[in-house]
């Protein structure tokens, strides 16, 4: 048990590096596109803000699909999910929080995979939260009356 912790441990580590460092690079990038195009708030059915959608959304897919595949790769490197495509899937599932089911990973490994899908519910969480924020820049100014 002590291996595979330590094994969760490091993933957890590692893919929350992944994500800080994922999200802090978008935030950047969205921070030149204000200063490019002038604007800190830009309206959502611009081409601008359409673009800045579009970007994120495929920022934060590329960053989870990132930490996804790394521990596909882990699990199939241990021998814990027989085949890759399997090990893929499971990743996907109990990343997502959805569950794929405790018979796809080896009995050693179980751990490791429920603790994979507490790992993406933080991040998963952190990218609302990111999104969320990008987003209420679009939103015109509230008004007191």
């Amino acid at each position: 048990m002590i291996v595979e912790l330590s094994l969760a441990t490091a993933m957890v580590l590692a893919t929350v590096t992944i994500h800080g460092t994922g999200l802090m690079i978008l935030g950047r990038m969205l921070a030149s596109l204000d200063e490019r195009w002038g604007a800190a708030q830009m309206s959502p059915l611009s081409w601008h803000g359409w673009f800045v959608t579009v970007a994120v959304v495929m920022g934060l897919f590329l960053l989870h699909g990132l930490e996804i595949w790394l521990y596909a790769l882990l699990f199939s490197k241990l021998g814990a999910v027989p085949e890759f495509r399997e090990a893929v899937y499971f990743s996907t599932s109990s990343y997502g929080s959805i569950g794929y089911g405790d018979s796809a990973i080896a009995g050693q490994w179980k751990l490791l995979g429920a603790i994979e899908g507490i790992n993406g519910s933080i991040l998963l969480g952190w990218s609302v939260a990111f999104f969320v924020t990008v987003m209420a820049r679009m939103l015109p100014p509230l008004t007191r009356r």
